[in-house]
């Protein structure tokens, strides 16, 4: 048995875990910024936030559009080659 496969990116992500994954990402304020709504601006919180965009369609576009270009500018964070520390050795138990 074949297991169904979406081409939507958005395929099995609440809103919930949009909101949350952008909160991380970004921060109420940056959020505010970016999309200017007042659920992120005045007091907010993902419930809150949740209510309103369950209300609201072209809000809630809005952080469906966000997220999804904040899942394509997420780039491997692991460097090529590591950071140069220039206090390794003064830590380095002889």
């Amino acid at each position: 048995m074949t297991a169904h496969t979406s081409k939507d990116p958005l395929h099995g992500v609440t809103l919930e875990m949009q909101v949350n994954a952008l909160v991380a990402r970004y921060g109420w304020d940056r959020l505010s910024q970016l999309i200017k709504i007042n659920c992120f601006k005045n007091d907010p919180s993902v419930k809150s936030s949740l209510k309103f965009l369950r209300r609201t369609p072209w809000a809630r576009a809005e952080v469906e559009a966000l997220y999804l270009d904040a899942l394509h500018d997420e780039v491997d964070v692991t460097p090529a080659e590591p950071a140069f520390d220039p206090w390794a050795n003064s830590r380095a138990k002889h």
